[in-house]
């Protein structure tokens, strides 16, 4: 990574002038939705406690209009702040995630200090001479197996900074780093199977077991990966075999210049060092602890961010960089993803102006009522749109589910269709939508750590997402048929 901003290069910053950084993006999208709450009429659904859920999900049929509480220039500017940390949003906080982000950095940072990560990479490729691309299938398949599993989405920002040099000595470039995690992890989510934030959170709000629509699932999960494998490992086969086909063509040199400064210093050593091999092993050996306690300890943010941190300590100590270079590698490497933080609480700011101006269940009842009476294959369709417009402004899928799923669910029983399939369509919109969703933080911060620029992963993705689009219609419509 970067050590300053230095680094950056001019066709990145020609790249910018030509389109507005997540940033000015997410700012935009704030604003844009505090005009909404002096448009949208206030309105709020009764709130009771569900056990099951953990939370306060809304109550069918009791929606009314309440004061209006139009946001202003005030609330625009406090939104990115409350954005961070909000006690009583259903939708969860920033603060914790932006945290995470700086740690990682500072690990990462430390890591970088020793070169293990460096001379690692010039070491792998070369046993991986002619046979990189298979890289791809089996890192996506991994993701994917997080996603579906327990909703692996904020933990692959750490992944990011060691996927992508590798990627690049690889003849690849960091868009298809940054699409291997995103996708994966992302095709995952769509195709929930045990998922507890989306699917079972979702299917309890539902008032159903969340095994119910296990099998179609299933089927979203296979064949949204193999089409999501077979996208990216044409597109990087494509990459490789002529840079000049790349999205990000115009900063081909400046990538590399940006991620594998090192290379061209170090590339008389391809040897790692005993120190280095020590380094890399704890290094590797922390993700592992990271998805064991994510996946089966209930870990989130606050013990993951500790992790990085003690394993951050501990390498320092082994390669024996001392207390000065440890601490400024350490402060470098956050200083390089504390653009990321930023980001990450510009996005949840954007959520924050839809509850404070209290449109939120506004626009949940105006999909309650245009939902009604629809036949089945109408219906299931439409309530997939509805969760897709309602993913941009909502994209927790967690977040999501309380607020939608008790109001959606039960109309599927007028319309003679499965509440499971009103949850696979859930799901399957919301994890489309946060391949892309500019308020999602994870996307907008794995962009920005891979150094890419939102319209040029618009320029890559949207093929696919048409792809994805049809498939998941075709699946869920022929599921109104059982």
């Amino acid at each position: 990574m970067a050590k300053d901003d230095k680094s950056t290069p001019v066709s990145e910053s020609d790249l910018a002038s030509r389109f507005p950084t997540a940033y000015t993006i997410l700012f935009g999208l704030i604003i844009i939705v505090a005009a909404l709450t002096w448009i949208i009429p206030a309105g709020q659904y009764d709130r009771v406690m569900n056990e099951e859920v953990g939370r306060e999900v809304a109550v069918p049929g009791t929606y009314q209009t309440v004061d209006p509480n139009p946001q202003g220039a005030v609330e625009v500017m406090l939104a990115p702040t409350a954005g961070f940390y909000d006690p009583d949003s259903y939708v969860a906080n920033a603060i914790d995630v932006a945290l995470f982000v700086l740690f990682l950095g500072g690990f990462l940072g430390v890591m970088n200090a020793t070169g293990a990560i460096d001379t690692g990479i010039r070491s792998a490729m070369r046993h991986l001479q002619g046979h990189e691309i298979w890289v791809i299938p089996i890192l996506m398949t991994l993701f994917a197996l997080g996603g579906t599993t327990y909703g692996m989405a904020e933990e692959t920002l750490a992944f990011y900074a060691i996927l992508i040099p590798v990627m690049l000595v690889a003849g690849y470039d960091t868009v298809t780093g940054v699409a291997i995690i995103l996708l994966g992890a992302g095709i995952g989510v769509l195709g929930s199977t045990i998922n507890p934030f989306a699917t079972v959170i979702a299917a309890n709000a539902a008032g159903i077991p969340f095994t119910d629509g296990i099998v179609l699932r299933f089927i979203l999960l296979i064949g949204g990966l193999l089409i999501c494998i077979g996208y990216v490992m044409r597109y990087a086969h494509r990459v490789k075999a002529d840079s000049s086909r790349s999205v990000v063509a115009k900063q081909w040199d400046a990538h590399r210049q940006l991620f594998l400064q090192r290379q061209d210093e170090e590339s008389h050593s391809a040897s790692l060092t005993r120190t280095q091999i020590i380094a890399l092993i704890i290094f590797g050996l922390t993700f592992v602890i990271m998805i064991w306690g994510v996946s089966s300890q209930g870990w989130w943010m606050a013990r993951m961010g500790a992790l990085f941190f003690g394993a951050a300590i501990v390498i320092g100590l082994i390669a024996r960089l001392g207390e000065k270079k440890l601490t400024g590698s350490f402060v470098d490497g956050a200083r390089d993803l504390l653009g990321v933080a930023l980001v990450v609480g510009l996005a949840r700011g954007i959520v924050v102006i839809m509850e404070q101006g209290m449109i939120a269940d506004t626009i949940l009842h105006s999909a309650e009522t245009s939902l009604g009476g629809l036949p089945e294959l109408a219906f299931i369709n439409l309530m997939f749109w509805i969760e897709v417009g309602m993913s941009f402004f909502v994209p927790s899928s967690s977040g999501l589910a309380v607020l939608s799923m008790p109001i959606l669910a039960p109309l599927a029983d007028f319309a003679n269709v499965g509440r499971d399939l009103v949850v696979t369509a859930f799901q399957a919109a919301n994890g489309l939508v946060n391949l892309i969703n500019p308020t999602f933080a994870v996307v907008v911060g794995g962009l920005a750590i891979g150094r890419v620029s939102y319209d040029r992963w618009l320029a890559f993705i949207w093929p696919l997402l048409l792809i994805l689009t049809v498939f998941i219609s075709v699946i869920i419509s022929i599921g109104t048929l059982f």
